[in-house]
C-alpha cells in the first residue's frame, strides 16, 4: 500500500505518486516488480527481496537514485524463532519498505506507527526513518536489561553453589541470544552508517541529525550486548572454577580418608604373614589387642587430621 504526506496520510495507487511529497509504502514482492520497472530498480535487488536473507549482514547497496539493504528483523521475546524479514528502497522523497516474510503483521504495524509518529506538516523521511528503525527497538533496552538480571541471577547461583545440571546449557542460551542481538545491531549500524553518509544525495541534511542519534542509539545496545556477552564468558570461567574447586574439595576428603585408614592396611599385611614365631597368635588377648590398636591408630590419626584441619 502507498501513502502521500500532504497535510494528511492520503492512500494513492502507484500512478499517483507525487514526487514533490514524501511518499511510504510497504508492498509485497508482487507490487515492487510493478514498482521497480517504473524506477529502474536493479534486477539483483528485486531478486533479493523474493527470499529472506539467511545473513545479517547482507549489506547496503547504494546507487544513483536509491539506497537498497535487507533486514532481518528479530523478536525479543522469542530469539530462537524464525525472524522477519524486510528490504528497503530508501529514495527521494520515498521510502519503500519490501515484506518479505512478515509472519505475523508485526513489522507492518511498526510501519504505520512510524509513519504516524510525527506531525504530517513537519514530517521529513529522515523523521520517518528514524521512527520505524527506533519502533524496531523500542523494547531492546528493557530486553537488554532483563538479560542483565537474568545473568546476575545466575551468578548468584554459581556464588551459592545452587547450579544445577542445566546452568551450561543456560549460559549457552543466553550467549546465543546475544550473539543474535550483537549481529542485529551490526546490521542497523550499517544501514544507519550508509543513509547518514548520502552518497547518493538522497536527504537535503538538515535532518540527518535523526540518522545519528539513532546511530548512537543502536551503538548503546550492542555495547550493553557485548558487555553482557563478556559477563557470561565470565560466569562460565566461574562456574568451572567452582567445579573445579568441588572436585578438589571431593579429591582431598578422599585423600585424608586414604592417609588415615591407610595404616590398618598395613597392620593387616603384617599379621596376615602367619610366621610360627609371631607370639601374638598364641596369646588369647591377641586379637582384641589388634582390634584396639587399630581403633587407637585411626583415632590418633583423625585427631591429627583435625588438628591441621585437613577436613
Amino acid at each position: 500500500m502507498f501513502y502521500q504526506i500532504r497535510e494528511q496520510l492520503t492512500p494513492i495507487s502507484i500512478d499517483e505518486i507525487d514526487e514533490s511529497y514524501i511518499t511510504v509504502a510497504y508492498i509485497n514482492s508482487d507490487e515492487l516488480r510493478e514498482i521497480g520497472l517504473r524506477y529502474g530498480f536493479a534486477r539483483s535487488t528485486i531478486a533479493a527481496c523474493q527470499e529472506a536473507s539467511a545473513h545479517f549482514r547482507s549489506g547496503v547497496e547504494v546507487y544513483d537514485d536509491y539506497t537498497f539493504t535487507e533486514l532481518r528483523i528479530v523478536s525479543q521475546n522469542n530469539l530462537s524463532r524464525t525472524e522477519d524479514s524486510v528490504a528497503l528502497y530508501v529514495m527521494k522523497n520515498m521510502l519503500i519498505i519490501v515484506n518479505v516474510e512478515d509472519y505475523d503483521s508485526s513489522t507492518e504495524e511498526k510501519f504505520k506507527a512510524a509513519v504516524n509518529r510525527y506531525s504530517y506538516a513537519n514530517v521529513t523521511l529522515e523523521k520517518v526513518i528514524y521512527a520505524f528503525f527506533d519502533a524496531l527497538i523500542s523494547n531492546d533496552f528493557k530486553f537488554i536489561e532483563d538479560l542483565g538480571n537474568d545473568i546476575t541471577q545466575l551468578e548468584e547461583y554459581v556464588i551459592k553453589g545452587s547450579a544445577d545440571e542445566n546452568f551450561n546449557l543456560d549460559l549457552l542460551q543466553i550467549k546465543k541470544e546475544l550473539l543474535t542481538m550483537h549481529n542485529y545491531y551490526e546490521q542497523l549500524l550499517d544501514i544507519t552508517d550508509a543513509i547518514e553518509e548520502n552518497e547518493n544525495d538522497i536527504f537535503e541534511g538538515e535532518d540527518l541529525w535523526y540518522i545519528a542519534n539513532l546511530g548512537q542509539k543502536i551503538t548503546r545496545l550492542k555495547e550493553d550486548a557485548d558487555s553482557l556477552s563478556a559477563s557470561v564468558t565470565h560466569l562460565q570461567d566461574a562456574y568451572s572454577a567452582s567445579l573445579d574447586l568441588k572436585l578438589n574439595n571431593t579429591m582431598k576428603y578422599f585423600t585424608v580418608l586414604t592417609s588415615i585408614f591407610f595404616p590398618l592396611t598395613l597392620i593387616v599385611g603384617w599379621y596376615g604373614m602367619n610366621f610360627k614365631a609371631m607370639p601374638e597368635f598364641e596369646w588369647k588377648y591377641g586379637y582384641i589387642f589388634v582390634i584396639a590398636l587399630s581403633l587407637t591408630v585411626v583415632a590418633v590419626l583423625a585427631l591429627i587430621g583435625k588438628k591441621k584441619k585437613w577436613f
